[in-house]
């Protein structure tokens, strides 16, 4: 019996790795980096997430980032996006909005508005004159008056009534006098789409700069909803977020293409170009997320330029993406003006936060990298919500920041196809433990009794 003994504390000791591992959810992680807290018993905090997470993480939408306890358990989290701020120091704010008759003829450039306004700049009545007045009841565009506004605008959030479906893109210009008009995006998407229960909606307009007047006039075939409200998206300099860059040089393949390789999953939202010389190039961007799918056009086709003497250097401007995208491959098209070398391609993104609640022992640890964990996002909006009620508007969540180098975990294994070998192997051992088990109890069974003296 004693043999037994030996031979199942043997086995318990082989086995107890393995199911600590099997228990733990953080082997399902590639690796994982140590979290300082700025407050100890805050309960909330906040984590902007920084480039090695974005490396290691391999899900489209960052469903394999989650945050752990000491115990290796998963806290309540959720992303949140840089446009959509987890303490809102500045709440929306509705802005005055005029709908404009349908263009006939006339392009949108040609568009000219009579307007009235206040002592205090802000527009009372707007008359729009057109090459050929439109008939139809439907509102042919919108004029967002933005002027009361004291801080740049982040963007604008549009509400229409309930109706068809809407699926239609939309051209954006900005005007500080009613005048002059400059074009900021000629594709941004509107969507309001209802099947099975599910919905999808797409109805902010990113601005990101001053503007006291906005026009929204349709850039594509589609009738424009029926508009309710517009909501400002003020841009606090306390909320910024900086927008950080990344720089991949290009591959030449056939002449006037060159692709790209992204190292991670950055929410891409801006892109740049730049070149070793002087140029001027009419670009179009396009996009995939795995070498076997047909390339998305993102941007353009648009005319970048790079101009340098002896007194300065001038360049266009970024172009603003329509979607952010966290696309593995982009490849850039010459239309006009083919370069003699491979251009630089800059990709901006504003880091994304991760809000947790604290639960259990810490120290925290941030974990990041798999193909078979998926964080759910828990309703920690809802709680937000309710504490900046009890605490007040400026209520934010503490702050917690990455302290320290990545510590291994699954490893590479875990951002590879799922072959759970360590639960076979736990299997059998236990199912090896029982066979041995069960030949000492026969053995023990045929052997006869010894004497009695």
């Amino acid at each position: 019996m004693n043999r037994v003994c030996h031979v199942l504390t043997g086995l318990f000791l082989l086995a107890a790795p393995l199911l600590a591992l099997a228990d733990d959810a953080r082997q399902d992680y590639r690796e994982q980096w140590p979290l300082q807290l700025s407050a100890p018993q805050a309960g909330a905090y906040r984590l902007t997430l920084g480039e090695a997470q974005y490396r290691s993480a391999v899900s489209p939408q960052l469903k394999d980032i989650q945050v752990f306890n000491a115990q290796g358990q998963a806290l309540p989290a959720a992303l949140f996006s840089a446009e959509q701020p987890v303490a809102q120091l500045t709440p929306l704010q509705p802005l005055p909005w005029f709908a404009l008759p349908v263009q006939g003829s006339a392009g949108g450039d040609d568009l000219q508005l009579l307007t009235e306004r206040n002592t205090d700049g802000s527009v009372r009545r707007v008359e729009a004159r057109l090459g050929r007045t439109g008939t139809s009841a439907q509102p042919g565009g919108w004029l967002v008056d933005a002027s009361k506004l004291n801080a740049e605008l982040q963007a604008l959030r549009l509400d229409w009534q309930s109706g068809p479906a809407v699926q239609l893109r939309v051209r954006v210009d900005v005007s500080d006098d009613l005048q002059n008009w400059q074009l900021i995006n000629d594709d941004v998407p509107l969507v309001d789409l209802a099947q099975d229960g599910n919905r999808l909606q797409q109805r902010r307009i990113f601005i990101g700069r001053e503007a006291k007047y906005i026009r929204i006039l349709p850039a594509s075939n589609g009738t424009l909803p029926v508009l309710s409200a517009v909501q400002a998206e003020p841009m606090s300099t306390l909320q910024a977020i900086d927008w950080q860059w990344r720089t991949l040089p290009g591959k030449a393949g056939v002449p006037g293409e060159f692709e790209y390789v992204l190292d991670g999953r950055f929410p891409v939202a801006q892109i740049d170009i730049a070149t070793a010389d002087n140029s001027v190039v009419q670009w179009t961007l396009l996009s995939r997320d795995d070498p076997a799918q047909p390339w998305q056009v993102r941007a353009g086709p648009w005319v970048a330029y790079q101009l340098q003497d002896s007194a300065q250097r001038r360049q266009s401007q970024a172009q603003a993406l329509p979607v952010p995208t966290r696309d593995r491959y982009w490849k850039l098209t010459a239309a006009q003006g083919q370069p003699a070398q491979s251009p630089t391609l800059k990709l901006g993104y504003q880091p994304e936060t991760l809000v947790f609640l604290s639960q259990g022992e810490p120290p925290f640890t941030v974990a990041a990298g798999s193909v078979r964990a998926a964080r759910t996002d828990a309703p920690v909006g809802t709680v937000l919500a309710q504490l900046r009620e009890q605490q007040g508007a400026q209520w934010q969540p503490a702050l917690a920041k990455v302290q320290g180098p990545a510590q291994p975990l699954g490893g590479d294994a875990a951002v590879q196809a799922e072959r759970d070998w360590k639960r076979w192997l736990l299997w059998g051992l236990l199912v090896l433990g029982v066979l041995i088990v069960g030949g000492f109890a026969v053995t023990l069974l045929r052997q006869k009794p010894s004497a009695v003296p």
